[in-house]
């Protein structure tokens, strides 16, 4: 998996509480297990007509956003099913940072395992945020080291907390089974010690 250390984009901004993973990626969608592709599908009710044309007035269809990695929503993001293919849509659209006032315990765990950023921030926070992109729509850094948002101009600057054991699985682009391998010699030493105690498990 690809590692997070900092990303610089625009900011597109959806004032929209409880987005949950239907609106995020429709259930149409599902029958795939490829990653790649999803993108296209993201925020598809929102995004398209009823004739699959791309509507103008959707933020993330208008020409400044094509390329941001950044997405600032409101509260509980990522609420409704546990379904991957939500992470899976939001990184091959090319997002890398979610900023929320909450995520869903399952879709924020699932943003970790692929590469995205998930930043909880409180609704004073992200005013200001949203304040400063209408007034000045310019680029904003985000660094994981240091847990910061800062606008290029300088004048906005927040600090974000982390999870460390989070902090550490996107630095290192680390997936469950990678993360899982660090460990590999505690599971050797585990094995081998099972082996004497069961050694009927090991056939």
């Amino acid at each position: 998996m690809e590692k997070f250390i900092k990303t610089e984009s625009n900011i597109a901004i959806l004032e929209i509480d409880n987005i949950d993973t239907d609106m995020i990626i429709p259930k149409q969608f599902l029958k795939t297990l490829k990653k790649s592709g999803l993108g296209e599908k993201l925020f598809y009710e929102m995004r398209y007509s009823e004739k699959g044309e791309k509507l103008k007035d959707f933020i993330l269809n208008q020409e400044e956003y094509a390329n941001t990695q950044i997405l600032l929503a409101g509260n509980n993001f990522g609420c409704g099913s546990s379904r991957e293919h939500a992470p899976w849509a939001i990184k091959d659209f090319g997002l890398k940072v979610i900023i929320a006032n909450s995520f869903a315990d399952i879709f924020y765990g699932n943003c970790f395992k692929n590469g995205i950023l998930p930043i909880i921030l409180p609704k004073d926070e992200t005013d200001a945020i949203k304040k400063h992109v209408s007034k000045n729509p310019n680029s904003f850094t985000i660094d994981l080291i240091s847990q910061t948002i800062q606008s290029s101009d300088g004048s906005l600057f927040i600090k974000f907390e982390i999870p460390a054991q989070k902090k550490e699985i996107l630095l290192q682009g680390l997936d469950d089974i990678t993360e899982t391998l660090q460990h590999l010699n505690l599971i050797n030493e585990f094995e081998e010690g099972d082996k004497n105690i069961r050694p009927w498990i090991y056939g």
